[in-house]
């Protein structure tokens, strides 16, 4: 299989445009379309439906696209391996992050890779909502979570502490927790599950963090929303360390019983698929986040109290 159609191929579907897609690769637009056209029929499917106005993906060339990228990262690779190919990094990396982690921490940063990098083009999907990394053709993904997907390779990031906290307004008014079991008589917001999350202290001590056995009257399924509502004294809430950081380091939030952590394993992590090796342009922003963010939290010394 010709891997200069495979290129032109995966471009054509990244700009939905085979004249650009050949430009890009400083092909003719006819010899584009000619190169297109011989990859389908070797194929035997329409990878691209075609019109007068527009191009768009077909089912097959969905479901062809993260091999054909495979493909080529491995051919890249392979060259590398010879000490061939170009220095330069480019291509099209397409990542997805939780919205609240990103927006804070992400984006202000990512000027500074693509100044790096001039060659990457970065299509980011930044929801709270988990996204398939196979199934969406994502080179990488930040999640946070406990590592059982056999199917993905990934590097940690950082750790990812969970805490209570409420703001002072609400803590004058309705008082400063003591305990674990004094938390049923709170305001404590939930996330949509409302399952109760276990509590476990530095001295081996535990307790329950449970909406459900509290006078819980508002449930928000993002992180952004959870740390507004509790600032707002909506409320105590069940938060990531590095979502209000910077809130208890002003002390616009007041960590709730602050010798309690949840009890649980998740961590950020980078992800990528277990088949696909691994391209420079991922490695190159793995690597990225790891020294920007992942060399030193800056949530890691934020006081208990």
């Amino acid at each position: 299989m010709d891997t200069d159609s495979v290129r032109l191929f995966i471009l054509s579907a990244e700009k939905l445009n085979i004249s650009a897609a050949g430009r890009a690769l400083e092909m003719a637009p006819a010899v584009a379309s000619a190169k297109l056209a011989k990859l389908e029929r070797t194929l035997g499917a329409d990878l691209l439906h075609r019109s007068t106005r527009k191009v768009a993906l077909s089912l097959e060339g969905a479901e062809f696209l993260p091999y054909a990228r495979d493909m080529i990262a491995q051919e890249d690779a392979a060259r590398a391996a010879l000490g061939q190919g170009s220095a330069a990094v480019n291509g099209t990396l397409r990542f997805a992050a939780p919205s609240t982690f990103a927006q804070l921490y992400i984006v202000p940063i990512l000027p500074d890779f693509m100044a790096l990098h001039p060659g990457i083009t970065l299509d980011c999907r930044l929801s709270d909502a988990q996204f398939d990394l196979i199934d969406g053709s994502f080179d990488l993904a930040l999640r946070a979570m406990v590592v059982e997907d056999t199917s993905l390779k990934g590097r940690k990031l950082a750790d990812d502490t969970r805490v209570l906290c409420a703001s002072p307004a609400y803590l004058e008014r309705w008082g400063v927790p003591q305990k674990p079991e004094d938390l049923a008589a709170h305001r404590l917001l939930a996330f949509r599950d409302r399952l109760p999350r276990r509590l476990i202290a530095g001295d081996g001590g535990t307790g329950v963090f449970d909406p459900q056995a509290s006078d819980c009257r508002l449930v928000l399924d993002d992180g952004s929303s959870h740390r507004a509502a509790t600032l707002a004294s909506a409320g105590i809430s069940a938060n990531s360390l590095w979502s209000v950081s910077r809130e208890l380091r002003d002390g616009t939030l007041i960590r709730v019983l602050p010798e309690y952590e949840l009890d649980d394993d998740t961590a950020l992590w980078l992800f990528y698929p277990r088949s696909n090796v691994l391209t420079a342009k991922v490695r190159v922003f793995i690597d990225f986040l790891l020294d920007r963010i992942g060399k030193s939290p800056e949530w890691v010394s934020i006081p208990r109290s």
